[in-house]
């Protein structure tokens, strides 16, 4: 197998799939749950032309979305570009045209921002709105879908081609230096640096996910 996040998860879903994987306000889901709302998103990212290697920014708080919208993004193998909620508009059009990203998914309260900046960032032709309470759902502007529209209207399933093992994780620095920019790493090395796949105590590479 190759050891993306996403396969990662995966193996977490099927392990415990009734166990309650996000939590917040009134609010939680299951492993199960979390998977078939993820794989609806990746659905909807695939039929908006999203293909293995195309950017697609997440512009959110933390929020359970946030991270339904994360698994999705990696399921469909694309590259996650995080955009960071205290960017002003400058850095905003920096990463976004920077980054290439061609879809992106955002909170509705970050909407004006990126209004005022899609004109320079001609990549992106599609936005998916995660309402949160800041203002009434009123029309969508051409390109938008809301959230809950792109997971009611997909299939569950998981049904996606075998990932690679290099299939890859992008991180935008804060930008305390100059402009943010992209640090590009192996999803895999991701996880051997930072999720537990490598042995702290003899430092070998463990051998599974379990």
């Amino acid at each position: 197998m190759a050891f993306t996040i996403a396969d990662l998860i995966e193996h977490s879903v099927d392990l415990n799939p009734e166990r309650v994987a996000l939590e917040t306000e009134g609010e939680s889901h299951t492993y199960a749950e979390l998977e078939a709302r993820a794989n609806a998103l990746a659905h909807t990212l695939r039929d908006l032309g999203i293909k293995p290697g195309d950017a697609v920014g997440l512009y959110s708080r933390n929020t359970v979305e946030a991270v339904e919208a994360m698994v999705a993004i990696f399921k469909a193998r694309a590259v996650m570009v995080n955009v960071n909620y205290r960017y002003v508009e400058g850095e905003l059009e920096h990463i976004f045209t920077d980054s290439g990203m061609k879809v992106l998914i955002h909170e509705r309260r970050y909407r004006d921002k990126v209004r005022n900046v899609l004109q320079n960032a001609p990549l992106i032709e599609r936005r998916i709105v995660i309402e949160d309470g800041t203002d009434e759902a009123g029309e969508l502007d051409p390109g938008e879908s809301r959230f809950e529209d792109a997971i009611a209207s997909s299939s569950t399933e998981r049904d996606f081609e075998p990932r690679s093992e290099d299939d890859l994780y992008m991180l935008y620095t804060g930008g305390t230096t100059g402009k943010p920019k992209g640090v590009v790493w192996r999803q895999e090395d991701i996880w051997r640096v930072l999720g537990g796949g490598i042995d702290w105590h003899t430092s070998e590479p463990v051998t599974d996910e379990w």
